[in-house]
């Protein structure tokens, strides 16, 4: 039988909201890795490996996808090779949904649209950017966003200048949401690399990125049942 997880006591120890015997989806907390090179730093996959173990269970756990370090929200694992292969199989088939909340400082161009730009990668300062498309390396990023109004906010805390947006990922770029809102004049609330509003704060001044992967949908790899679960504020 499924297993329904509600709560979580602390940042280390993972909020998992389902779990069978071939899945386990959690929610993923700001700061906090997906994986890590690193010898003693937690990361998201060790943290529940070390759960499945405390559980008895096979310490089997394959990434299916990921998100950066600084952003919060939801992931699936497969528990199994076939399980894996078949979650891998819907994400680069372009089946499963990944949507997002996010803040950002300013207001879109329009209250609803679509953003289309080519991105190139800078390996060695870790942003990407904005180009022509004959520019070595670049590569098509799509996404579709709609600014939130009239509805609960995800994020209680927004200030007057700022504007709540839900975001849907068509591709899946090096910070692709982060580089196209910012170069709408919507930079992210706390975002340090791309928004000169947060970069102006003093070094070392702990930023929280306001981004979350808040729903995400899919095919459960085995019974064909479609999946959807969702986040009602940030994590």
């Amino acid at each position: 039988m499924p297993q329904i997880h509600t709560t979580h006591p602390d940042q280390l120890s993972p909020r998992i909201l389902y779990e069978d015997s071939h899945i386990l989806v959690c929610a993923k907390p700001h700061g906090l890795a997906v994986q890590n090179r690193r010898a003693g730093s937690p990361d998201m996959e060790s943290l529940l490996k070390t759960y499945l173990v405390r559980q008895g269970q096979e310490p089997y756990l394959a990434v299916v996808h990921r998100l950066d370090q600084p952003v919060s929200g939801l992931l699936v694992f497969g528990k199994t090779k076939k399980s894996a292969a078949s979650l891998n199989a819907q994400l680069t088939g372009g089946s499963f949904g990944k949507h997002y909340r996010a803040l950002a400082d300013g207001c879109p161009p329009a209250p609803s649209g679509t953003l289309q730009d080519y991105l190139v990668k800078d390996g060695r300062s870790n942003t990407s950017r904005v180009c022509s498309p004959d520019t070595p390396g670049a590569k098509k990023a799509v996404l579709e966003y709609r600014t939130i109004s009239g509805e609960a906010p995800f994020f209680p805390d927004a200030e007057d200048r700022q504007t709540e947006l839900e975001i849907h990922l068509l591709t899946g770029r090096h910070h692709q949401i982060r580089v196209q809102m910012a170069h709408v004049g919507c930079p992210l609330a706390g975002d340090t690399k791309y928004n000169p509003a947060a970069l102006s704060h003093s070094p070392g001044s702990w930023q929280v990125l306001r981004l979350c992967a808040f729903r995400l949908e899919f095919l459960h790899p085995v019974t064909g049942k479609k999946m959807r679960f969702c986040l009602e504020k940030d994590v």
